[in-house]
């Protein structure tokens, strides 16, 4: 990007506290080769008015924490805010959307509670197998190319499932979106997180993760205003299309926009392009984050250059060998990420890890993903665990007229998320993600718990409020810890495979719901506030990463 009034110069200083940009990380990991539409560019023009700049470059040349820095902080990072924002709730809308339907489309498509278990757990089956193929992509071929695929294959397949005349080709369908969801919720915070600079970090992953809330605050209230709404309803050749279906086809509404905005506005990673080599690309994002974030000021940007990694990243041959050779190196390829996640000074917090992301997506979205149901069956009155006895067959109840009660509930526990991410917001670069974790995953457990003891609908709502509200301070603190804890040339891979981890959880967490609450819900009630007492006191092992530098 060319920038007016280029020749003169000013010198922007770098700022913060030096003993707080330590990385985390000491040592170099073996790295995987990145493949680059180009090589390894010299940038050779600098900006200044001294002709001695340019044999002074290599002492002027900038690290990335540095550029970011220079940059400035300011109106580019509030629109990236909202784009990244919009993202991650469509992801919330799409996964969600799910459980808002059940207590309508089990009658449309004839569905036993096992059923609705296994239609729940179906989307996470495909945001795992997701989760790590996109986010190995993102680490070699760059965060947006790979955030405009997963975000357009979740908002396709999401709307055609609304159009499923039964419910193997619903569950085919919804597999496919939620391949999709597995992708972008993990790049979106690689992504997001390498154009923050260092002491912002903390509060802006946390202002991101707070969309997750206008996700299910928009699914709950297309639910509330749409599913109700029976004189939408006619047929479609053979299909009785009603207000159901179109809830389907709305929540896939802002995936498809939040791919469009990517294509068309959107800069690759400066981190990224910076392992990658690529270094005249990331100055010009560089320039463009400082032209949008100075707009209005005389200040031009004086980078000359940066410093990159000085190791070269060789590319891979593709040609050669046998398609069983090609295939089994392509293989250790995708998995040597893994690999390096438990090698070294990575292994202790990738196992705490996997251990936090287990039982804190078997509890959350165990529970989450049923609160619909649940509301249902507390519809008149007492603990939904003690109204099981009239709920053995579905086959005699009607799911006409809807009661909007059920919507409004899920809408007001949505809504209970927003204290959580205030608090967050707040104090993520105070307290650190670490504490914050802890706490929230040990209050998690008591309130889960606390649903047992539960006697009244009131009682219900209130609990699971309180859940909720709770619970997201985990959730906003893991997206925090997952960045700052791996390096570039692993981030969205490392958190890729902890979102694949914790989808085998969900699912887990959904079939045992499925199979359960019709019989002795108190079991999955039980199991989920000993998951996340674990979890818990598993986040005390987790190193600390309040302000570190990214590596």
């Amino acid at each position: 990007m060319k920038q007016p009034a280029m020749s003169r110069h000013i010198h922007i200083e770098a700022s913060g506290d030096d003993a707080a940009r330590v990385p985390l990380l000491t040592s170099h990991l073996e790295l995987a080769s990145l493949d680059s539409d180009e090589g390894e560019v010299i940038f050779e023009r600098c900006i200044g008015d001294n002709a001695n700049d340019v044999q002074r470059s290599t002492q002027r040349k900038r690290t990335y924490e540095e550029a970011v820095e220079d940059a400035g902080f300011g109106l580019f990072h509030g629109l990236l805010l909202v784009v990244c924002g919009w993202a991650n709730a469509s992801d919330a809308v799409e996964i969600l959307c799910v459980s808002f339907l059940l207590p309508t489309a089990r009658c449309d498509l004839h569905l036993s509670t096992s059923d609705m278990g296994l239609l729940t757990a179906n989307i996470f089956l495909g945001m795992m197998i997701g989760g790590y193929m996109w986010g190995y992509l993102a680490d070699q071929r760059g965060r947006q190319k790979v955030l405009v695929m997963s975000l357009t294959v979740n908002g396709v397949f999401g709307a055609l499932a609304s159009f499923a005349p039964r419910f193997w080709l619903f569950l085919l369908l919804r597999f496919i979106s939620g391949v999709g969801v597995g992708g972008s919720i993990p790049v979106i915070f690689s992504y997001f997180s390498e154009f923050q600079p260092r002491l912002k970090r903390g509060a802006m992953i946390s202002a991101l993760a707070t969309f997750w809330m206008a996700g299910n605050i928009l699914a709950a209230g297309l639910a509330w205003l749409v599913i109700p709404r029976t004189w939408v309803r006619f047929s479609l050749g053979g299909l009785d299309f009603q207000s159901w279906r179109l809830f389907v086809v709305l929540c896939s509404v802002p995936s498809l926009t939040s791919a469009l905005i990517f294509s068309l506005a959107m800069p690759e990673s400066p981190r990224f392009l910076m392992e990658a080599g690529r270094e005249t690309e990331a100055l010009r994002v560089f320039c463009r984050m400082f032209a949008i974030n100075h707009r209005g000021s005389l200040k031009t940007f004086s980078i000359c250059g940066l410093h990159i990694p000085s190791e070269k990243k060789e590319r891979e041959t593709r040609r050669g060998g046998t398609h069983t050779q090609r295939f089994v190196k392509l293989l250790k390829q995708v998995l040597a990420p893994i690999r390096q996640l438990f090698v070294g000074e990575l292994a202790s917090r990738s196992v705490c890890l996997v251990v936090i992301f287990y039982c804190i997506s078997f509890g959350y979205y165990g529970l989450w993903m049923w609160f619909p149901e649940l509301f249902k069956r507390a519809e008149d009155g007492g603990s939904p665990c003690a109204n099981v006895s009239r709920l053995q067959s579905h086959d005699n109840q009607s799911c006409y007229p809807v009661k909007t009660a059920v919507y409004m509930e899920g809408f007001v526990t949505a809504a209970s998320n927003l204290p959580g991410n205030i608090f967050t917001v707040l104090l993520m670069d105070v307290i650190g993600g670490k504490a914050l974790l802890c706490c929230s995953l040990l209050l998690s457990s008591v309130s889960v718990f606390l649903i047992y003891e539960v006697k009244t609908k009131a009682q219900s709502l209130l609990i699971s409020c309180v859940f909720s509200g709770v619970s997201v301070v985990a959730w906003n603190s893991l997206d925090v810890l997952g960045t700052e804890l791996y390096p570039t040339q692993l981030r969205s891979s490392a958190l890729g495979f902890f979102t694949g981890i914790g989808r085998v959880a969900a699912i887990m967490g959904n079939i045992v719901f499925g199979q359960l609450v019709d019989t002795n819900c108190v079991i999955p009630v039980l199991l989920v506030s000993a998951l996340l007492l674990t979890g818990g006191i598993t986040a005390l092992r987790l190193p600390r990463t309040k302000q570190a530098e990214l590596t």
